[in-house]
This record gives structure tokens, C-alpha cells and sequence, in this order.
């Protein structure tokens, strides 16, 4: 999907041309893109709703998660993710019968009941900055950074996110900067740094790279020093 960026994106996308040239080709080579247009394809998403969906996906490809977000919907009846309270309401096996393990399960009822009790509440974690948020988060057990990270890139919209250990991020970077090997997730940071403080929009064109793979950038940018 192409649309003309916003004043704020269109200084960010400047701001990451001169930071790095291999992103300056892939951002040349998607005129238009939008960054959130992958989100169209998924249910609406509350605070709630986007930990499910992160949930779910823990260790899964994007298509199984679907698939799995698409059965539990059913279960429920909507055409939204359940909310806390339907969740603790059912009968876990009920939950698990969709495709989800014990412990997703059992992480699902842990945030439900925070969020219900307020220990996890949507308008305070809006205000929160960034490490607060994910300290939060990962006292429930069955989340971790990927999981945090994610809530805060797809719930609260931060610009400075990147799931570093996101095997098709990983991917991603090892393609567009034509590496010889995967890289680790502390050498996917140390390419990230250069993207700061827009590194979830960085992000986001290199998961293009990986599901539209025509964009590429050019033997010369590619070169790194």
C-alpha cells in the first residue's frame, strides 16, 4: 500500500537516509510505504488484544499466528481478540484447544487478571517511558523482550523499537546487508544504533525487504565499513 508520509515520518525517513546507506536504498526503492499497512490484515488490536497476537507468536511464523488469532476469534464469536474477562472465563482447555500451549495459556490468564486488576493498565503504560513499560511486562511469566518489544512498537506506537532477536529481522539484515552469516542479536543492535532514535521505522522497511523482496539496495550502499 502506497501513501504520501506525514511531515514527522518524512523527517524520520531523511534522518535515516544520511544515518545509513543501505537504508537510504531500501527506503529509495519503496516509494510511498506504509508502515502500518501489514496491520490491516490482523483483527483490531486493544493494549489486551495486541499481547495475545504477541503471545501467540512467540517461536511462530507470521502465517501460523494468523491462523491461531483466526481460531480463537472463532471460539469467541467476534470479530475482535477476547478481552480479559472473557478470557479468565473460559475454560483453559478451551484456550488450548485453538493450538496454544499450557504455558501460553497460562501467560494469557496472568495478563488478563493484571489487566483486570490494574497492575497492567493501558493508560498508565501510554505514559510510561519505554524501560518502565517493559519491566512491567516481563514480571509476567512467559514474557520476554521479544514479547515487550513488541507491545511497545505495536500497542503504544514508540519510533525507537527494534526486536533485535526477531529471526525474520535477523534474516532481513543478513540479506540487505548482504552478510555472509545470521547475525546475533547484539549485531543486529550494533546495526541498529545508526537508526536511532527512528529504529522502529528502520525496522519496518526491512521486514518489506524480507516479504516483498524486489526492493534492494545497490551493491554500493551495501558496503560497510
Amino acid at each position: 500500500m502506497s501513501r504520501k508520509p506525514t511531515r514527522r515520518q518524512a523527517a524520520a525517513l531523511s534522518a535515516l537516509r544520511k544515518a545509513d546507506p543501505v537504508m537510504a536504498a531500501l527506503i529509495d526503492a519503496n516509494p510511498g510505504f506504509d508502515p502500518d499497512a501489514w496491520l490491516s490484515r490482523l483483527p483490531k488490536m486493544d493494549a489486551f488484544g495486541v499481547l495475545i497476537f504477541q503471545v501467540i507468536g512467540q517461536q511462530l511464523s507470521v502465517a501460523v499466528t494468523r491462523t491461531f488469532i483466526g481460531r480463537l476469534m472463532d471460539r469467541f464469536g467476534g470479530d475482535r481478540l477476547p478481552s480479559p474477562e472473557q478470557v479468565l472465563a473460559a475454560d483453559p482447555e478451551e484456550l488450548r484447544a485453538v493450538g496454544l500451549s499450557r504455558r501460553k495459556v497460562a501467560t494469557l490468564r496472568d495478563l488478563a487478571e493484571r489487566f483486570i486488576d490494574g497492575r497492567l493498565d493501558p493508560d498508565e503504560l501510554q505514559r510510561l517511558p519505554d524501560d518502565e513499560v517493559v519491566a512491567r511486562l516481563i514480571e509476567v511469566p512467559g514474557i520476554g523482550r521479544w514479547t515487550a518489544d513488541g507491545f511497545l512498537a505495536l500497542a503504544l506506537h514508540r519510533d525507537d523499537v527494534v526486536l533485535v532477536g526477531d529471526l525474520a529481522l535477523r534474516k532481513a539484515v543478513q540479506r540487505a546487508y548482504k552478510l555472509d552469516h545470521l547475525p546475533s542479536q547484539a549485531e543486529v543492535g550494533e546495526i541498529a544504533d545508526a537508526w536511532r532514535p527512528h529504529r522502529s521505522l528502520a525496522a519496518s522497511y526491512l521486514y518489506a525487504s524480507t516479504y516483498n523482496p524486489s526492493p534492494q539496495p545497490t551493491e554500493a550502499a551495501s558496503d560497510r565499513s
